[in-house]
């Protein structure tokens, strides 16, 4: 076997790691450009249109500050902002952990039941409404 045909073996292991490489890094990007670039000084980032147009806050308001926080290892300050991004970013790691593994063993990634999509939109729909309540407000940014 010569060394040509082993790099070319290599790099078709490494292929489908491309794309699960490529959120990693992207997502890697975010954080360090959201820990740079300061959220909280006004004129950075554009406000959520959402909330500009019915003074309501939506599932993602107060994400951008979330992650800064966590960028500056804050996690309370982070949960104070968005708990639900908060709480949901192990459950992204997992599922980026679940997609690296099967793309390593070159597997296709078997997709959830869809009943967990439809219990993670009503989460995000609750979650939506009740930190528009009197009730949610600790849910607020």
């Amino acid at each position: 076997m010569t060394s040509a045909t082993t790099g070319r073996r290599g790099a078709a292991r490494l292929r489908p790691l491309l794309a699960p490489l490529g959120v990693a890094a992207g997502t890697g990007a975010l954080f360090a450009f959201v820990g740079v670039i300061d959220p909280n000084e006004p004129g950075h980032y554009p406000a959520c249109p959402f909330l500009a147009l019915t003074g309501l806050y939506c599932p993602g308001c107060g994400t951008l500050r979330t992650i800064h926080a966590l960028a500056h290892l804050d996690p309370v300050a982070a949960l104070g902002l968005n708990p639900l991004t908060v709480v949901m970013i192990p459950f992204l790691v997992f599922w980026w952990g679940r997609w690296v593994a099967h793309a390593w063993k070159s597997r296709p990634v078997p997709l959830p039941h869809p009943a967990w999509l439809w219990v993670f939109i009503g989460v995000v729909m609750v979650y939506w409404v009740v930190r528009n309540l009197p009730f949610g407000a600790f849910l607020a940014p």
